[in-house]
């Protein structure tokens, strides 16, 4: 069977029972025809993270963004409604906004000249009656939306296909973790400056798992940060905690100082003039996992977060907290876009959110400490993934990732109090094969993948 022929629904039966056994063959990391099936029916069929609600703070504003290879063009209408389009023209195509950003009534094509209000309708044809008659039906011309937008605690998501299930449905359980992290304030959270963008050679798998269900990496990728005083020194962090495995391939690793469960830094670091607030929007469970852990985890299939309190990278005393939200959207079998989101509380001081950005900048920033050590390790298990012996079909000799770490030996924790199957320890790899889990099934689920040819 030649992969390097197409993927056949044969090759995605025989991964699937790889996964079972904890194991994923290293050449899905780097494969063209994986990538392009992958295009499809993952990221055509999911729910997309697009944009926060605090970057469309007034009718007429406006944002682009990406679903893989589609360009979106997020609008807020005089009515105050966010609207999603295919940022393309509809006369011949063309990208019509280029601007990350901005405010504007409408949008002109650089092409003809065609122009759209921000409802997404035809509103101007240069020498439209002498070219194309009084008859055109302008409403036929308009931008074509996104088939599905929903929101959810100030979070818009945009998903391309037109049967999917809801957002609701989909977020499942993670909800009551993003009310957690988003809905602990009076005010909301908001955006601070704007997403940070960079490429990084690598594949997108790689870089969501290990930033979200991987804490296992800290004592290796980021040991500097442990000598420089920014983390920890226990060896084991930040292996305490809980690895709570949810609903879609979604997850979140609570992390926690030590094995004592209680956090010599309260609520992350935040104000304590905060803190009766968070108690007041946070229920019983919520405010203690708020007050005495931090957060890593990801929405299927490619959208991080990290919400945790570092020092500023200087003299000055201090942690400062933020959530920071990420999405790997997929260039290349061996290229990932990384767009990253600074998010802090409406509600913090302002001397706090500068602080908190200015933190996010030097650790988790394209040139941050943490985010460098991250980039190099993510590019170089994608290079070692195109070889040739990476690539070997016989699985029995094949050069593959192992995901066995806990597998048959740590049990769920029956007393956890927060939804989702919590295991009472970090260094796992329950949420890498549950996140491999809902790959696999994505793939498989009306795959448009050839037969196996005999």
């Amino acid at each position: 069977m030649e992969r390097h022929s197409g993927i056949t629904k044969e090759t995605l039966l025989n991964l699937k029972e790889k996964l079972k056994d904890g194991v994923l063959p290293q050449w899905v990391l780097a494969d063209r025809d994986m990538y392009d099936l992958e295009i499809k029916q993952v990221f055509g069929k999911t729910w997309q993270f697009l944009a926060h609600e605090s970057e469309l703070k007034e009718p007429g504003s406006y944002v682009t963004r990406w679903i893989a290879n589609d360009p979106i063009l997020l609008t807020k209408t005089k009515s105050g409604e966010i609207k999603a389009f295919l940022n393309s023209c509809t006369h011949r195509g063309t990208l019509l906004c280029t601007a990350d950003s901005g405010k504007q009534k409408s949008f002109t094509c650089p092409f003809h000249g065609w122009t759209y209000n921000n409802e997404g309708g035809l509103v101007g044809i240069a020498v439209g009656n002498k070219v194309y008659g009084e008859e055109m039906n302008k409403e036929d011309w308009n931008l074509r939306p996104v088939p599905n937008v929903d929101s959810y605690q100030g979070m818009i998501f945009g998903n391309l296909d037109p049967n999917a299930e809801s957002l609701s449905d989909y977020l499942g359980n993670m909800k009551w973790y993003l009310d957690m992290m988003l809905g602990r304030s009076d005010g909301g959270m908001e955006v601070q400056g704007s997403p940070q963008r960079y490429v990084v050679e690598a594949n997108w798998k790689v870089t969501a798992e290990n930033f979200e269900s991987d804490p296992y990496h800290v004592q290796f990728t980021h040991k500097s940060s442990k000598e420089l005083g920014i983390a920890p020194n226990d060896p084991f962090f930040p292996g305490h905690g809980h690895q709570v495995v949810l609903d879609n391939g979604h997850g979140i690793n609570l992390v926690q100082f030590d094995d004592t469960g209680v956090s010599p830094i309260p609520y992350q670091g935040m104000p304590e003039s905060m803190w009766p607030m968070f108690q007041k929007n946070l229920n019983e469970a919520q405010n203690d996992m708020v007050k005495d852990t931090f957060f890593v985890g990801g929405v299927y299939p490619n959208l991080g977060f990290l919400q945790f309190s570092l020092p500023l990278l200087d003299s000055e005393p201090g942690l400062y907290n933020f959530l920071n939200f990420r999405v790997w959207r997929p260039l290349a079998p061996d290229k990932v876009e990384v767009w990253s989101w600074h998010l802090i509380d409406k509600d913090a001081p302002e001397e706090y959110k500068e602080k908190s950005y200015v933190t996010f900048l030097g650790t988790f920033g394209p040139s941050g400490l943490l985010e460098q050590d991250d980039a190099e390790i993510w590019s170089r298990v994608t290079q070692a993934s195109n070889g040739i012996m990476a690539q070997n079909k016989d699985l029995s000799y094949n050069s593959f990732l192992n995901y066995l770490m806990g597998m048959d030996r740590v049990q769920p924790n029956e007393d956890f109090p927060g939804p989702g199957v919590a295991y009472p320890l970090c260094f796992l790899d329950t949420l890498s094969r549950s996140m491999h889990k809902k790959w696999i099934d994505l793939l498989l689920a009306e795959s448009p993948v050839k037969e196996e040819v005999r």
